[in-house]
């Protein structure tokens, strides 16, 4: 899911009184965002009542991630990036709301205007490892792997410890060939963080490629049974089935 919410309180309530739209009640916006995990439509609901009686920038911010919670993904998107338009006396703060707008039609299936929207928020807070990170996958989704990886060595530049970034450049050399640097990343985002499941399921990737059946199952395996459920399991288990038609064969 999106990575929104906390960071842009504590941004939001920290601006002055012109600038936020006299947003106090942070206990209410906090409430509204709990409220979109369990029942979405009844927070949309109230967020936009809330918006009817004043609640401003935070009630807006509310609705739309309840839209993404109910899968609406390319509305809020829309009305994250006219949040962002509205709110504009502060470059941080729009582009964070621009970043979540992008991962938004990330979400929706619209990558290119995904990183369009990562560009602009990138041009207000340039370097930002987050914005990148989203626009890296973005571009990944467009099968620009050049570009992910350009967007990754610069999050790595500034964050060498980061092992999701390094799993997911590993992933990006392995479809530019370069195995041997995919590998390379794959294995530092494990020293990094044992059991990293994204790092764990490319170097089985990797493993699979160079013959070594062995340890691409060991690797496989070992993301079962730390993450049963998800995309990565998933992955992992179609992976191991078609090696286990190939060796019946």
């Amino acid at each position: 899911m999106i990575r929104i919410f906390s960071v842009f309180l504590v941004m939001l309530l920290a601006l002055p009184a012109a600038a936020n739209e006299n947003i106090q009640p942070s206990v209410q916006y906090r409430a509204c965002m709990a409220k979109t995990k369990r029942f979405p439509k009844d927070a949309f609901e109230d967020a936009i009542q809330w918006r009817d009686m004043g609640g401003g920038a935070a009630a807006e911010h509310c609705a739309a991630y309840a839209l993404i919670q109910l899968g609406l993904y390319k509305d809020a998107a829309a009305r994250l990036e006219r949040l962002a338009e509205r709110i504009n006396e502060n470059p941080a703060i729009n582009a964070q709301l621009l970043g979540q707008a992008s991962q938004a039609w990330l979400l929706a299936n619209n990558p290119d205007r995904a990183v369009a929207v990562a560009s602009v928020a990138l041009k207000l807070l340039p370097g930002d490892v987050e914005l990148l990170l989203d626009r890296a996958q973005a571009h990944a989704q467009l099968s620009d792997y050049a570009s992910a990886k350009t967007d990754l060595d610069q999050v790595i530049s500034k964050a060498p410890e980061h092992a999701d970034a390094l799993a997911f450049r590993a992933a990006a050399k392995r479809y530019m060939k370069d195995r041997a640097g995919a590998l390379s990343d794959a294995e530092r985002a494990l020293d990094i963080e044992f059991g990293h499941v994204a790092a764990l399921l490319e170097r089985g990737n990797l493993r699979r490629l160079d013959g070594d059946d062995n340890g691409a199952r060991a690797d496989w395996l070992m993301v079962l049974s730390l993450q049963p459920q998800g995309e990565a399991a998933e992955a992992a288990r179609q992976n191991l089935e078609k090696m286990d038609v190939n060796v019946g064969k």
